[in-house]
């Protein structure tokens, strides 16, 4: 038995440490938003245009991952996403020198694309080291190290380029109406960005290296004595799963990418607007230690995400009709919504695919796009209606998501 728990363990720390590039990569992002909008002078619709070449690369290229994964494996298809991932963050070093926003959203493709092959070999890992019931259990203590990572990556990212843009914001008010000045300016602030990059690219890099020759052990999967033709036609769990993604993954992107910009607008510095982020984050870990005790000894998966949707319904419609400073923290509160959402989708999503496994990964993957359609939504309304109510976006998706935990149950009654 002891072994067994090693074998287990062993591969559950690599994935956790994974897990942890996740997040630091992705949420990278909630500092990029209103950094490269300054840098590149860009409108909160363009500005959002981050979060969609980061997230569209797992519409685009999951369904590749899993023809990927076909042939090589689960591990060294790892190894591919992370040095993938380390090309696209060096791609930001010659955009931060020349200030290009569309190599920006080249090298943030590649990340995603990186992180799309990264996450269809990966998440599976999680879900079937153990019993199908407890799977979101796993995914939980997964998502501890995917938020611990996201909590992180805001505040060492910011300490580079977000206090330098306020700065420059300054200088440039001082500069009034002369353009030609701005130039130089802008570009100071943009080159802020290349020094942490250059530590992304080696940390990704080594550690693909690391994957590669590691004792991480392939899954097995299931083999049927006849080999059976995938229809989505027989998993409805898995095409609910689906759509539940896509608006729980639009949910949190816009929930925790758009703080800082909403907290500047509320009148907040750069030292204050950077902890909203992790704040939102920190409600996240409390949430995943709540499912890593709670799943499934004193609750189901079902039952965790039929509860956190109705949280998210209610603190986001209490966010559109709260006084500005109350519903930043509302809406940083969300992240104790969130947390049992992703964990509990993947655990009922997966369940029955057997020989399916790498195919069913790659299309909840895919359903990843929301993170790319719905930010873009909110920024556009936010141009238009304000910041503010530009959230009602948010009751929508989690009511949808909902409608998935109350279906799930009639269809395995």
């Amino acid at each position: 038995m002891e072994n067994n728990d090693k074998r287990k363990f062993s591969p559950l720390l690599i994935i956790g440490l994974l897990f942890f590039i996740f997040g630091f990569i992705t949420w990278l992002n909630s500092v990029l938003v209103p950094f490269l909008k300054t840098a590149c002078e860009l409108t909160n619709f363009q500005s959002y245009f981050v979060t969609f070449a980061f997230y569209i690369a797992y519409f685009v290229l999951a369904p590749f991952a899993s023809g990927i994964i076909g042939k090589l494996g689960y591990k060294r298809s790892m190894s591919v996403g992370l040095w993938i991932m380390s090309l696209g963050a060096l791609v930001f070093l010659p955009a931060a020198a020349v200030r290009s926003y569309p190599l920006f959203l080249i090298g943030l493709f590649l990340l995603g694309g990186g992180l799309t092959l990264l996450q269809t070999a990966a998440n599976p890992y999680a879900a079937v080291l153990g019993s199908p019931e407890s799977a979101a259990r796993r995914i939980s203590i997964m998502g501890v190290c995917n938020k611990t990572a996201g909590m992180l990556a805001p505040l060492l990212l910011s300490s580079f380029t977000i206090k330098k843009a306020e700065q420059i914001q300054l200088q440039i008010a001082k500069t009034g109406d002369q353009p030609f000045l701005h130039v130089p300016l802008l570009d100071e602030l943009a080159r802020q960005c290349i020094v942490p990059y250059v530590f992304i690219v080696v940390s990704l890099f080594l550690l693909a290296v690391w994957i590669h020759y590691s004792a991480l052990p392939e899954i097995a999967e299931e083999k049927a004595v006849v080999s059976e033709r995938f229809s989505l036609r027989r998993y409805p769990a898995l095409c609910g799963g689906m759509a539940a993604i896509f608006f729980y993954v639009g949910a949190e992107v816009i929930s925790i990418d758009t703080l800082i910009n909403y907290a500047f607008s509320l009148g907040y510095g750069s030292d204050q607007a950077r902890w909203f982020p992790v704040l939102s984050m920190l409600m996240l870990l409390a949430g995943y230690f709540i499912g890593i005790w709670g799943v499934p000894k004193h609750f189901s998966q079902r039952q965790a995400l039929s509860v956190s949707c109705a949280a998210g319904i209610l603190l986001s419609g209490a966010a559109l009709w709260t006084p500005g400073a109350v519903s930043l923290f509302l809406l940083a509160a969300l992240g104790l919504a969130n947390a049992m959402i992703w964990p509990s989708v993947w655990g009922l999503a997966v369940q029955g695919l057997g020989q399916h496994l790498h195919i069913g990964s790659s299309l909840l993957i895919m359903a990843i796009v929301g993170g790319a359609v719905l930010p873009l939504g909110y920024g556009f309304a936010a141009d238009r209606i304000g910041l503010q109510a530009a959230y009602s976006i948010l009751p929508v998706c989690y009511g949808i998501i909902g409608l998935y935990a109350w279906r799930n149950g009639e269809v395995r009654r």
